[in-house]
């Protein structure tokens, strides 16, 4: 006879078992396995696969990309209200006293 007939659920201890995971090689009761890509398996094996994979950088590089964009957002805004200040400056004094627009 099988294995299977006499082990019992690893969670639920009074039940049988009908499956055994074919990742963590346990045994579990109809409630506690699912089925995944043509297979019967645990749910804390499913959810361990189901992970997403985080790549890990650097953290020299995650500091030094911040940084530079960091330096490259103030040199932009400094840039726009540099550009601003030119603007304004190339305005002709008669706009300001009123006689350009009573030409």
């Amino acid at each position: 006879m099988s294995v299977l007939v006499k082990q019992r659920c690893r969670i639920h201890g009074q039940r049988e078992a009908v499956a055994r995971c074919p990742e963590c090689e346990k045994f579990f009761c109809r409630e506690c396995v699912t089925e995944h890509e043509g297979r019967v398996i645990c749910q804390s094996c499913l959810s361990e696969l189901l992970k997403p994979e985080v790549k890990e950088r650097s953290p020299i590089w995650g500091r030094l990309l911040g940084l530079v964009g960091a330096a490259g957002g103030f040199l932009l805004a400094w840039w726009v209200f540099y550009m601003i200040g030119r603007t304004l400056l190339s305005i002709p004094s008669e706009f300001h006293d009123g006689s350009f627009l009573n030409r």
